[in-house]
């Protein structure tokens, strides 16, 4: 157990599925699992007929994946009753108090809001109500969950500033990284069949592909620079992929392992960040950029927030705003042939920056807010105690 004074459990509400892309919430809840139960509670998945019922897939020792099987209803609030009951039925061995709930995703909140865990957490990683497809009820349950929540969590700076005023006990965590397993693609030689087929130079990109990514700077990139191969790694989500470009120079390799990716970004010449520049990104803070830097790619990006505080501020990666201002900065990486004094910083810059430091200070606050939390309970009923006294000895 992490501290006496936190629960042995942890149920987490995502919108992500764990098997999708390994992110954030994978990075978290593996560690948290060290040392609790951890319970990553999926949205449902929904069938033709049949019970509903909970599919749960043991991942790790303390780890389990809940995916919920629904009949399919009509809306959002005959959803939300069969995943409450399913979580009544959840909680029937089980001491509520003896939880903590971690919410990525404020839609949860119509399912779980009536029960009493010790501790409700909310890691803002993302502005969802900005994304394609988001609920239309999303903002409201956000303000409920914000009222609801003992902590809140954010994915990045721009994000925090935005939510500051939301809480009184809100904390920005940036994207991290795990630094040795991104730094193998230094002195790998060995690429992946798929990619070590096609020659150089290689521009390339992992991470969902969807509405926040630039289809038509790629599709520029391409066509101005036939030469060069540009490598799209990842699923294709929430957009016609009829309307990605189809050239000989760009290679769509879909989605690979987690631990593969130092094997691809070890034949990259240059990395790339292509995402549009509106609301949807406003607030982003790819983890992806860290991850490209400790693999020793160059990075180019377009400018978000967040990267341009991070890491062009520390002239670690190059900001373009269309093709021609993408093409000069890659042509530039591509010349240099001596990257030990970039290297340096880099290394240094992200030497301070780990998924286990994110995860220890994290855990910090929870521990301390736990016990605030408590404190304030046990002054709560003292108080009651010492108002029942003062009643009883009053005269009648």
């Amino acid at each position: 157990m992490i501290n006496d004074q936190l629960p042995g459990n942890l149920l987490c509400f995502s919108h992500l599925r764990w098997d999708f892309v390994v992110q954030r919430p994978q990075h978290l809840m593996n560690r948290f699992s060290r040392f609790l139960t951890v319970y990553f509670f999926e949205e449902p998945i929904f069938t033709t007929g049949g019970e509903c019922y909970i599919a749960y897939i043991q991942k790790q020792p303390n780890l389990w994946i809940c995916v919920p099987h629904l009949t399919e209803s009509q809306n959002q609030e005959e959803i939300n009753a069969l995943q409450m009951f399913l979580l009544c039925s959840f909680f029937k061995k089980k001491r509520q108090e003896d939880f903590i709930f971690w919410y990525y995703t404020p839609m949860a909140l119509g399912f779980s809001r009536s029960f009493n865990p010790k501790l409700v957490i909310y890691d803002c990683m993302d502005e969802l109500s900005t994304f394609r497809f988001a609920p239309p009820t999303l903002k409201s349950e956000e303000r409920k969950l914000f009222q609801k929540a003992d902590i809140v969590f954010t994915g990045g700076y721009s994000l925090y500033e935005a939510k500051r005023n939301d809480h009184s006990n809100i904390h920005p965590f940036p994207s991290s990284i795990d630094k040795a397993h991104f730094e193998k693609a230094r002195n790998c030689n060995a690429e992946p069949i798929s990619q070590s087929v096609i020659p150089g130079p290689k521009i390339g990109y992992y991470g969902v592909i969807d509405e926040r990514f630039d289809i038509d700077l790629v599709r520029e990139i391409a066509e101005k620079r036939p030469g060069w191969q540009i490598i799209l790694i990842g699923p294709i989500v929430k957009i016609d992929p009829g309307t990605l470009p189809r050239r000989n120079n760009i290679h769509y390799l879909g989605s690979q392992e987690y631990n593969d990716l130092p094997l691809f970004l070890s034949g990259w010449d240059v990395a790339l960040i292509p995402f549009l520049i509106n609301e949807s990104t406003r607030f982003v803070s790819p983890t992806k950029t860290p991850e490209y830097l400790a693999a020793g790619r160059p990075v180019v990006s377009t400018p978000i927030t967040d990267v341009i505080f991070h890491y062009e501020s520390n002239g670690l990666i190059d900001i373009a705003t269309d093709s021609d201002d993408f093409i000069a900065a890659i042509e530039s990486k591509i010349k240099i042939y001596d990257k030990r004094e970039w290297l340096q910083r880099v290394d240094q810059f992200l030497s301070d920056n780990s998924w286990d430091k994110t995860f220890n200070g994290m855990r910090s606050l929870l521990i301390s807010t736990v016990g605030d939390r408590d404190d304030r309970r046990a002054d709560a009923v003292l108080h009651a105690v010492k108002t029942i006294e003062i009643l009883n000895a009053a005269p009648s």
